[in-house]
């Protein structure tokens, strides 16, 4: 699976930018995807991520209620949808997948990723 990550920039606070991760290759739609993130300084962590089926999500406790993960399969695409942006949020966000459809497997793939910058 490769995957291409897109729909960052330059945001202001309060902003509601969408992520947008387009995968290739025929298993996509068997594995979870998650959302990662890097900001400067500090240690990627993990943002959210979704199962095969997109019936099961988990989120970070600093984005739940804020960020939204979902999945189009027919378009090989995981989108994260990103509400009431704070400049905390600022950071590299990577797309990742697993080679299994449950939440539990490792994420051995990996986008190139793209910058979140929110500004106050």
């Amino acid at each position: 699976v490769q995957l291409q990550a897109s729909g960052g920039g330059l945001v202001q606070a309060g902003g509601s930018p969408r992520l947008s991760c387009a995968a290739s290759g025929r298993s996509f739609s068997s594995s979870a995807m998650g959302w990662f993130r890097q900001a400067p300084g500090k240690e990627r962590e993990f943002v959210a991520d979704i199962n095969w089926s997109g019936g099961s999500t988990e989120y970070a406790d600093s984005v739940k209620g804020r960020f939204t993960i979902s999945r189009d399969n027919a378009k090989n695409t995981v989108y994260l949808q990103m509400n009431s942006l704070k400049p905390e949020d600022t950071a590299v966000y990577y797309c990742a997948a697993t080679r299994t459809g449950n939440l539990s497997g490792a994420y051995i793939y990996w986008g190139q990723g793209t910058q979140v910058t929110v500004s106050s």
